[in-house]
């Protein structure tokens, strides 16, 4: 959640005065409305006025529990611009839609990758820093570098030589072929060879979004939430799938 919206939840749709946020009128008000939403949170530790506690717990919280914090905020104040200005529709609206975009980004989490290099965690940085903030569009390019620059890095990680212009479907294929993780003989069974073609073709179609339907270029339209959102896990999940058979052939090889 940027500091922009939280902001806009705070400051201009709940209404602050003095140390007042809305309708949260006493810490006991606070502390209800934590539990009724499902969000482990305790006002009551540590000091400052009902808006201070509010905004700290907001600003600590995971997006998850963000979303649902703005949610029962929005439940527990409805639009009225006659009980208080700032609390129209459209902010209202903007709010929600806020809300979806951090429910989204628990989708599907990213963890760090054994065979990593500073591109790589650059680029899961701003990826995850830019889907927080503005939602899956604006970090598509990034989860692409990420991904591309994870297969380039582990084909020099193994010895695996490649071409600068490799795209990351090429990659695959030579790891698929050369690196120890894949040689098993589980690998070349029938359905898990469509898999790793379905994967191959994917990782083909994110090539023309991300030059052309994201922040990559000055394109004029970026790729709607939703397929951005797919975009994103698809780019995490193929990530984690490589990372798991390397780091698993890693432990189980003699030392």
């Amino acid at each position: 959640m940027s500091n922009n919206e939280h902001r806009k939840l705070v400051r201009l749709y709940l209404g602050v005065s003095g140390g007042y946020l809305g309708e949260f009128s006493d810490i006991g008000v606070l502390e209800r409305f934590y539990i009724r939403i499902g969000v482990d949170a305790d006002p009551r530790a540590g000091s400052g006025t009902n808006r201070e506690r509010f905004e700290r717990i907001l600003k600590e919280c995971p997006p998850n529990e963000q979303a649902a914090i703005i949610r029962g905020s929005l439940k527990m104040h409805p639009p009225d611009a006659s009980r208080f200005e700032g609390r129209s529709q459209e902010l209202h609206d903007e709010l929600l839609a806020v809300s979806a975009r951090l429910e989204g980004c628990a989708a599907v989490t990213i963890r760090r990758p054994a065979v990593t290099c500073d591109i790589v965690e650059q680029a899961i940085d701003q990826a995850e820093d830019l889907i927080g903030k503005r939602g899956f569009a604006s970090a598509v390019d990034r989860v692409h570098t990420m991904l591309h620059g994870y297969l380039r890095n582990l084909c020099d990680e193994a010895g695996i030589e490649f071409g600068q212009k490799d795209l990351m479907s090429g990659l695959f294929s030579l790891i698929r072929k050369q690196h120890p993780a894949f040689q098993s003989a589980d690998q070349r069974q029938g359905e898990l060879v469509k898999i790793f073609r379905a994967m191959s073709s994917i990782m083909d179609a994110l090539n023309p979004i991300r030059n052309d339907k994201s922040m990559a270029h000055p394109n004029k339209e970026l790729i709607a939430a939703p397929e951005a959102g797919l975009v994103v896990d698809l780019a995490r999940t193929m990530l984690h799938y490589i990372d798991m058979k390397v780091t698993a052939q890693r432990v189980s090889a003699p030392s």
